[in-house]
């Protein structure tokens, strides 16, 4: 089979491997695609170094069928069409004795702290398994996990029906966000740069901000009545829209910390006290979340195929993290049984 690893500076290689068998209580996936995210731009650019063990088979969002079964498995029988929720706690941990098993202390995300699912065939633990329908593409399938990422991110913000949400930032993730807390019952404006990405955004029935064209705060302000946004979702990443977010939000307004950062980041402690905001992270997701987002797809609630820009084979790995970032693209596949 081919895998595809990153080796170090920047650097993807595409090798032959000997498959292996599943161990006892493991199950082997025919990976069929595997989405490239934020998350592994980040072990590419080396932010991740100090945790990644090199070289690494990365890629987490993915979608196969079952190609065989270790034993003591049970419940499951090839051919299953199956994602995976890619975390592995160790159940002994403050966090996973306080019912928090997703951000376990000691967590395993695999794909990032082992081995992915960018290569042909991929040994996983039964338990992270999560089944599809049948009638789901494999294709659209492969966003079952960041659109359990934008459920968990909603879920978290606690969005009631009618109430109000910026999302900061129009990815892949930011899309998802707003669809789901639309679908959810929010009402979404979303605020992006990117005027490709606005008009895509705009496609879907959204409202959108140009930051540069727009005073936000003021559009904000109208469009709530005086009172401010009742979540502001921060997806984008960038410094200014963190320093930015807490002018967007109501008294006790929400805000969520969706975005990977770098770096620590400047914030308006000042409005947090006077509007008695409240800030959150959402960093991965729980089992619930995960059904929630096969139930979406499966509706075609989730715009797949918009937000799919291209599917590439297995050996062009590096050349579509190298759209990615330089913004050619909102969310690449990888065909991962294709070689060429």
């Amino acid at each position: 089979m081919l895998t595809a690893s990153y080796v170090g500076d920047h650097t993807i290689e595409v090798t032959e491997a000997e498959a292996v068998a599943p161990a006892a209580g493991e199950v082997q996936i025919r990976v069929a695609y595997t989405g490239l995210c934020g998350t592994d731009l980040h072990i590419l650019h080396g932010n991740m170094d100090a945790r990644v063990e090199t070289p690494l088979v990365f890629g987490h969002e993915m979608s196969g069928t079952i190609a065989s079964i270790g034993d003591g498995v049970v419940g499951w029988s090839t051919g299953d069409p199956v994602t995976v929720m890619p975390l592995e706690w160790d159940g002994t941990c403050p966090a996973c004795l306080a019912g928090n098993q997703h951000i376990c202390q000691n967590l395993n995300f695999i794909g990032i702290d082992s081995p992915g699912s960018l290569q042909g065939l991929w040994n996983v633990p039964a338990e992270v398994l999560v089944a599809l329908p049948a009638t789901v593409r494999l294709d659209h399938a492969a966003l079952v996990e960041p659109v359990a990422v934008a459920v968990h991110d909603v879920r978290r913000s606690q969005l009631a029906p009618g109430q109000k949400a910026v999302v900061i930032g129009g990815g892949p993730i930011g899309v998802l966000i707003a669809t789901v807390a639309r679908e959810f019952g929010g009402d979404v404006v979303v605020i992006e740069l990117d005027p490709k990405r606005r008009a895509q955004i705009e496609s879907l029935g959204f409202a959108t901000l140009d930051p540069r064209e727009t005073d936000q705060v003021a559009w904000v302000t109208e469009w709530t009545g005086g009172a401010g946004a009742d979540v502001v979702f921060e997806v984008s990443g960038a410094a200014a829209a963190v320093l930015g977010a807490t002018d967007l939000a109501k008294v006790r307004g929400t805000i969520v910390v969706v975005a990977i950062h770098p770096t620590p980041r400047e914030i308006n402690l000042q409005r947090v006290f006077w509007r008695e905001l409240s800030i959150l992270g959402a960093r991965v997701y729980q089992r619930v979340d995960f059904e929630t987002a096969v139930e979406l797809v499966s509706r075609g609630v989730i715009p797949a195929d918009l937000l799919i820009t291209r599917i590439v084979p297995l050996t062009g790995t590096q050349q579509a993290f190298d759209d990615l970032e330089n913004g050619r693209a909102m969310k690449i596949l990888v065909d991962v049984q294709a070689r060429a």
